[in-house]
């Protein structure tokens, strides 16, 4: 199976923000949002792998500015890193105000997805070839999140969390 490029599975997706998608307060409910972010990863994993993806985690999600009502969600989706049946995807959001003319850094999260066979199990993905710094260093970092969501899943122990471990300089005595 041959790698691929990050930059292949790069995937843009822009949304309206209607009344239905709003809160009381006139702003994009984070559930919409996060349904739009899914889709978003779907489609860069899709891409990625060429083969149907799930949803397996998000983590880090961050809701640094609300979206208003009509103004245009702008999501940028990458596949930063593969592991062997998994993949992350990296998810940048904005809103752009057409009115007033300006564009603002809404969100930003990490989505797990994994590949499925036509059985619906979990099948090989190909590996990520990181070409920008920003590339680089999102597929440095991928190891370490990925030991983390393990962890807090209890799917690993702290102890074997080698990447991590590295990082906080514990000793392993």
């Amino acid at each position: 199976m041959q790698a691929k490029t990050a930059s292949e599975s790069f995937t843009i997706m822009n949304e309206l923000v209607l009344p239905n998608d709003t809160n009381v307060f006139g702003n994009l409910m984070g559930g919409r949002l996060m349904y739009w972010m899914d889709i978003a990863a779907a489609i860069a994993s899709g891409k990625h792998c060429n083969a149907p993806c799930m949803t397996a985690s998000v983590d880090n999600l961050s809701f640094k500015t609300p979206i208003k009502l009509g103004n245009t969600v702008h999501i940028e989706a990458k596949v930063t890193r593969a592991f062997n049946t998994s993949m992350e995807i990296h998810l940048k959001v904005w809103g752009e105000d057409h009115l007033h003319q300006y564009s603002y850094e809404s969100n930003e999260a990490y989505y797990t997805f994994v590949a499925l066979d036509p059985n619906s199990n979990p099948r090989k993905v190909p590996g990520v070839i990181a070409e920008t710094e920003e590339e680089k260093a999102l597929y440095e970092g991928a190891l370490r999140r990925r030991q983390l969501r393990l962890v807090l899943a209890g799917k690993m122990k702290p102890e074997d969390a080698t990447e991590l471990r590295a990082f906080f300089a514990i000793d392993s005595k």
